[in-house]
């Protein structure tokens, strides 16, 4: 790479740095309050402390309606889940790629540890052969061979994404680890089990689950789509007692035989939204039977977001907070967040991050990048 190119690599992560550090430092002092739309707590600059505990941080990167979500551990260790989209419009400071590093660069991340790929469609790996050139990997981690040919419709840039992700495995001296429904990730400070992957979920519920699901009954059925997004590799994540579901884009009728008729999973804490809150995804018996408290979904302005799944979301029984990474642009005020809880909204775009902080006790609070703003939340 010559020297001018690491120049502008440099500048553009060091711009977008400095965006998700007011941010973040805003929400270190705990902005004004802004009035809450659920039960979360507003807290002061020194409150909600909790010495000598570790923290289990998530940040969930705007990269305009893919999926980046980073977890660091208390120990330091890493987890990546998927890395947006590709930037050939601006190869020497690519939009996706230079928003996660900003992001691991405040995080104190030096190296990506683990790097999950969920699937192969282009807003979730797309970004990668730009990232791994300004974060080291030590781990990658996918559900196995690519399965979407490029008949089906959209294919080509699926293809496409998981040629140039060959070519940095071939090229990289990284572990490649590819998982199947049952495993559980090599990490250290928190339980990461693989609930789907390739097409096909587990067989025996989790330690949570076992229940019979009575929202099978109600919730509609829906074909398969044939695509990657069937074979995406979902996650049960858990910190002490604190639970997180990441699904990818799992759809719904894959989601079906991990809820019907026997409830796999049991409830979550914190439900990543599935495929970006678009229709395909979500279903009433995933949501109805997760009973999440937290939802935060990773849409894009002018994808994701879609009104029934807002309406599948909301009327779930435990959920305090809905957040989103922006505006549903494409749906009227009754089926967005309220601004609070929205990290971006119409206007430049301006690349703003949620921040998730956990501890083991399983109390959690979400800070928005946009407002600094911190809503904690207790434990159940």
């Amino acid at each position: 790479m010559r020297n001018g190119k690491l120049w502008s690599v440099g500048l553009a992560v060091l711009l977008a740095l400095g965006s998700v550090a007011r941010a973040q430092s805003m929400g270190e002092h705990r902005g004004p309050t802004g009035g809450s739309q659920g039960t979360g707590e507003h807290r002061g600059p020194n409150s909600g402390a909790r010495s000598g505990r570790g923290e289990l941080k998530v940040y969930f990167v705007d990269v305009e309606g893919g999926q980046s979500t980073l977890f660091v551990m208390p120990d330091g260790e890493s987890l990546l889940v998927d890395t947006g989209s590709a930037d050939s419009r601006n190869p020497a400071a690519p939009r996706d790629a230079t928003r996660i590093a900003a992001v691991c660069k405040l995080a104190g991340v030096t190296r990506i540890d683990n790097l999950v790929v969920t699937h192969y469609h282009s807003d979730h790996v797309g970004g990668l052969p730009q990232l791994v050139g300004m974060v080291p990997v030590g781990r990658f981690i996918d559900h196995g061979e690519n399965r979407e040919g490029e008949e089906v419709q959209g294919g080509a840039p699926t293809v496409a994404g998981w040629n140039a992700y060959r070519r940095v495995l071939a090229e990289s001296h990284a572990e490649h680890l590819v998982v199947k429904p049952g495993d559980v990730l090599p990490v250290k400070a928190m339980r990461v089990e693989v609930v789907s992957g390739d097409g096909e979920v587990i067989g025996r519920p989790l330690a949570a689950g076992g229940e019979q699901n009575a929202a099978c009954a109600a919730s509609p059925l829906k074909d398969a789509e044939g695509t990657e997004n069937d074979r995406s590799l979902g996650m049960v994540i858990t910190f002490g007692k604190l639970r997180i579901l990441d699904l990818g884009d799992l759809t719904w009728a894959k989601e079906r035989a991990l809820m019907c008729p026997v409830d796999k999973l049991g409830k979550v804490d914190v439900y990543i939204v599935s495929h970006h809150g678009l229709v395909n995804s979500g279903s009433p018996a995933l949501v109805d039977a997760i009973a999440p408290r937290v939802a935060i979904m990773d849409n894009g302005p002018r994808k994701g977001g879609a009104p029934a799944t807002f309406e599948t979301i909301e009327g779930s029984s435990r959920l305090k907070d809905l957040w989103q990474l922006h505006t549903a642009e494409g749906s009227d005020a009754r089926h967005n967040a309220a601004e609070s809880r929205i990290a971006n909204l119409p206007g430049p775009d301006a690349g703003n991050t949620l921040k998730l902080t956990g501890w083991l006790d399983g109390s959690l609070s979400v800070t928005n990048g946009r407002t600094g703003e911190t809503v904690e939340y207790p434990a159940p």
